[in-house]
């Protein structure tokens, strides 16, 4: 439930952390970056890169102060509760010891905990224990439900049910593309000399079949919703050998990109001159750098093993340093390398198929199909996940403890309105860049700056009145004055507004 908290299991060392925080932000928005930054230029792209990530960070605080404080909340709560119903009734209602015991309870959780001369032992307990410590895992939508009232509740599951199904659409898109793409042999060639590497999906997939590639694309999207869609109707987990197999085949694929576009640019076969400022651009970019950066959702997970929590501010800012660097070293060699940028960016290391080895990426044809494949093998056991994920945040809308979905409900309904949606997206666009942007800049804007300062300043207010200044709060964030509160707010308002009326005015 939401208001509960759970114990954690191992832990482990910061090193680790900054490991798996860093795996976890670097993913499938990583592979649009490259695209984004040319069509915004390279300096402004640049800036706003190094403004958005310092911007996630700012939040990154946020959502750590607030899990600190739901522990201190819920624990103090915990160690209340211990003590006799009947005496809290007399403390609260002297003299009526029948007083109902829900409005004694409401009482107890509003009045300063540390304040009350009558408040007894569980007044030392709580001076004995460091409740501000993060020992227990409390996840976001339990901070919302503790935090928000029922309205606040209910938007922030629409946020995260809006992302999820926006980051499905882009799973969607992106798996079928990459395999259409290795499939289809036609190249485009003008009067038997070059290549065209602007192919669009009206071209046809084969020099002899007149069929397409949007509708073999479309097919694929078929078979990706047949052979993946079932297990949305499970309960399949994520285990460690398939988080290990996904990171190895990351890792090895940023690697390989990186490497290969530095040696086409030391050769002096780089063909790319991208603009220095294009504000056009602006707005795909925005929603590409908040996707990129999107670790929010998933903190409660990842902060709460680890062992020692004493320098997470520390150890957040190294890691943002490093993403900022590795995404502005694969953008820059990327831009600089290629004429065009795909918005996938491993379609630009696409299979030589035009006969000729000049203009080739490299001769290795296994590494070619790995890096064009590499979105197929990950994306496609992560999507579950997600979908289940999804799944079980549309049941919890409309939960009642008192009543249980019936069976067609909870088993079929609810799988099928997770999957049905991003496969409909899929099969409508594989515009991979204005799927991310859009994605980022509504529902991924939402969720990295506009909870992240509701819940703090909420945290703040009700870890004020509960324990007043007796006790502070050591993982408060280094953006303390409220004043930052108002500007992630005001920079997410005029964020959203701009991409809108970019996308009006377009009519993207």
């Amino acid at each position: 439930m939401a208001g509960d908290i759970t114990e954690v299991g191992a832990s482990y060392s910061s090193s680790v952390g900054l490991v798996f925080i860093f795996n976890l932000i670097v993913g499938t928005g990583a592979l649009t970056m490259p695209s984004a930054f040319h069509n915004a230029g390279w300096l402004l792209s640049l800036i706003l890169v190094l403004v958005l990530g310092f911007t996630s960070f700012l939040t990154v605080t946020f959502v750590i102060e607030s899990m600190a404080a739901a522990n201190a909340i819920l624990k103090a709560r915990r160690i209340q509760r211990r003590t006799s119903i009947s005496a809290i009734n007399e403390q609260v209602y002297p003299g009526n010891c029948n007083s109902d015991s829900d409005d004694s309870q409401e009482e107890l959780e509003t009045r300063p905990l540390l304040n009350n001369p009558n408040s007894g032992n569980h007044s030392t307990d709580i001076h004995k224990m460091d409740l501000f410590d993060i020992s227990e895992r409390v996840e976001m939508g339990q901070m919302a439900a503790l935090f928000f009232n029922k309205i606040g509740l209910n938007l922030f599951y629409l946020c995260i049910i809006i992302y999820l199904y926006g980051d499905l659409a882009i799973y969607a898109a992106a798996v079928p593309k990459s395999v259409m793409d290795a499939a289809c042999t036609y190249t485009g060639v003008v009067n038997g000399t070059g290549c065209n590497v602007s192919l669009t999906m009206d071209d046809p997939c084969w020099p002899s079949v007149q069929i397409d590639r949007g509708n073999i694309y479309r097919v694929f999207v078929a078979a990706f919703c047949l052979l993946v869609g079932p297990f949305v109707f499970s309960n399949v987990q994520k285990t460690k050998y398939l988080q290990i197999f996904t990171t190895v085949m990351r890792w090895a694929a940023f690697i390989i990109m990186i490497v290969l576009a530095v040696i086409r640019l030391a050769k002096g076969k780089g063909q790319g001159h991208p603009p220095i400022v294009d504000f056009g651009g602006v707005p795909n970019l925005f929603g590409v750098c908040v996707y990129s950066f999107m670790c929010h959702h998933s903190l409660p997970s990842l902060v709460t093993p680890i062992a020692n929590k004493s320098k997470l501010t520390n150890l957040f800012l190294g890691d943002f340093l490093l993403i900022g660097g590795f995404y502005c070293l694969l953008s820059f060699t990327g831009i600089y390398a290629f004429k065009d940028v795909n918005d996938l960016y491993t379609l630009n290391f696409s299979p030589n198929k035009c006969g000729t080895s000049e203009d080739a990426i490299t001769n290795l044809v296994f590494i070619e199909y790995f890096l064009i494949l590499f979105p197929v093998f990950t994306l496609s056991t992560n999507f579950p996940i997600i979908a289940i994920t999804l799944r079980n945040n549309l049941k919890a809308i409309g939960y009642r403890e008192d009543r249980s979905y019936p069976f067609i409900v909870d088993r079929v309904v609810f799988p099928l309105l997770a999957l049905v949606p991003p496969i409909g997206i899929a099969l409508a666009t594989s515009d991979l860049g204005n799927l991310v942007g859009i994605t980022g800049s509504y529902a991924g804007a939402g969720i990295q700056y506009v909870i992240p300062a509701l819940l703090v300043f909420y945290a703040r207010k009700d870890t004020h009145n509960l324990f007043s200044h007796s006790i502070r709060n050591k993982h408060r964030s280094l953006f303390k004055h409220n004043i930052w509160i108002l500007l992630v707010i005001a920079w997410a308002a005029v964020a959203i507004i701009l991409v809108t009326v970019n996308h009006i005015m377009t009519g993207k």
